[in-house]
């Protein structure tokens, strides 16, 4: 069910992040993804998995934290589900895909970076190893209020 994702799936991954985008405060951007957005992100050589159940359901993937040699050990993620699989043990596989492809990339920490007033996320992340490490009140907006980020990090 966890395979790459390809330039292909662009369509059904902007479905979701587009859907995550515009109904919820998960991500704290207001600008949608395009198709050819997505199908860069893909190409572009960090790891990519969707979850394949009947099409397209959800993403996870990993990228550099920062961005700079000094964090090169370092990375962020992301997991975005569609509606009807949370609490089925996609996230749980889809995280387990990411940790394993981390680790064999000589990767040591990743980073979770949840909104706050997620605290399904949170404890998600909690469930998984991941610590609590840092909280940044109103450093994000959306929807005409401000946003707090929590982060959290897992050594590998």
């Amino acid at each position: 069910m966890i395979r790459p994702a390809t330039p292909d799936d662009a369509p059904a991954l902007g479905a979701i992040w587009n859907r995550v985008i515009r109904e919820t405060t998960s991500i704290f951007n207001a600008t949608e993804r395009s198709e050819a957005e997505i199908a860069q992100i893909i190409g572009n050589g960090d790891p990519f998995f969707v979850w394949d159940e009947d099409g397209v359901q959800g993403f996870a993937r990993w990228f550099p934290f920062r961005g700079t040699d000094g964090y090169r050990h370092t990375v962020e993620h992301t997991i975005l589900l569609a509606p009807g699989l949370h609490g089925r043990g996609a996230g749980r596989a889809m995280m387990g895909r990411l940790f394993e492809t981390a680790r064999a990339a000589d990767k040591h920490v990743m980073v979770a970076c949840v909104t706050a007033e997620n605290t399904a996320g949170i404890a998600f992340h909690e469930r998984m190893g991941f610590e609590r490490s840092g909280y940044m009140p109103q450093v994000g907006r959306k929807f005409g209020r401000w946003l707090d980020l929590a982060i959290l990090q897992k050594r590998l």
